[in-house]
């Protein structure tokens, strides 16, 4: 009995800690893209740590002051993570399951809301430029501001996806369905708008595109909340509970939690990755003012994809360890 709650324990720790660890990264990453510290990385090339190859020109100041105070939030993290584990040595891991599971729930949940306004948003504000509607309304000087990327994305994107993660909070149903609605309704207005209107543009063909990369991207998530994910289920069906427990347990620590963590920490690698890249040079469709301001979402689906499988594999592999060690 003493060997199963020190294993708990164990299991608990070492689950919050690579969560904690990412959140810590996706920090990081943010003060080292957008407000430029010098990151972890820097640190120890200045100290040549790890591997890692000397700088043509050595931190000092300021910046290697930042660079330890990045490294200091990762042991700051692990740290937090004994003392909520230690202190709430009575909640299972069961319990622990079904908060980080509600975490997931939360991110789906939300990104869903930034696509669907997001992505209505910057249709309309496309249409009135193409249709040259925006200088007769609002005035020549925001017609001009509407076609540069870093103005629409930062004072309109932005605001409407914080927006999202609050409406997220207060609502309970994820819109997967409802996006999945919306992909065929709008593929359907360009058939009737091409074929019968003899019009199109190409922020039509842009917003199917985004929705269609959100809905299969942030569905992934979903469906492994809702069991949907084919887990050579010919073998699976026929399994005890404890088998199954031992699957997910397994797949998800040994395939689900290390290639999550491979999307993130590659994706954000540095200020050219494939996710970071993109979002600081706001990049946009190749059909300019014609199109939608939104390429560069399509590679944050990427970081919201990893972020919220990794949470939900890891909500498995607790929810599974509860169920190997109960019995």
């Amino acid at each position: 009995m003493i060997a199963r709650k020190n294993l708990s324990i164990l299991i608990r720790i070492f689950s919050y800690s690579i969560l904690a660890l990412t959140l810590v990264f996706l920090i990081n990453n943010v003060l080292t893209v957008w407000f430029d510290w010098p990151g972890v990385k820097k640190l120890f090339s200045h100290y040549q740590f790890f591997g890692f190859k000397k700088l043509n020109k050595p931190l000092e100041g300021l910046a290697i002051n930042l660079s330890y105070l990045q490294l200091i939030f990762y042991f700051i993290s692990l740290v937090a993570v004994i003392f909520f584990v230690f202190k709430s040595l009575k909640q299972s891991l069961q319990k622990d399951s079904e908060i980080l599971t509600n975490i997931t729930a939360y991110i789906v949940r939300s990104s869903f809301w930034a696509v669907l306004i997001v992505g209505v948003a910057d249709l309309l504000i496309s249409f009135m430029v193409v249709e040259k509607l925006v200088e007769p309304i609002f005035g020549e000087q925001l017609k001009i501001n509407l076609v540069i990327p870093a103005f629409r994305i930062t004072y309109i994107h932005f605001p409407l996806i914080l927006i999202s993660f609050v409406i997220g909070y207060f609502t309970r149903s994820v819109g997967f369905i409802w996006l999945a609605v919306l992909v065929v309704g709008s593929e359907f207005l360009i058939v009737i708008s091409r074929f019968i209107f003899q019009y199109e543009q190409a922020f039509q063909g842009d917003l199917v595109r985004f929705w269609y990369a959100a809905l299969y991207l942030f569905a992934s998530a979903y469906a492994l909340i809702h069991e949907g994910h084919v887990r050579v289920d010919v073998l699976y069906t026929g399994f005890s509970e404890r088998k199954k427990a031992w699957t997910n347990a397994i797949g998800s620590l040994i395939l689900g939690i290390p290639l999550c963590l491979i999307v993130i920490f590659l994706g954000m690698g540095g200020k050219a990755s494939i996710i970071n890249g993109p979002v600081i040079s706001f990049e946009i469709t190749q059909q300019g003012s014609n199109g939608l301001y939104l390429l560069y979402l399509m590679a944050v689906y990427l970081a919201v994809f990893a972020v919220s499988m990794l949470t939900q594999f890891t909500s498995y592999f607790m929810s599974s360890s509860h169920k190997l060690l109960k019995n």
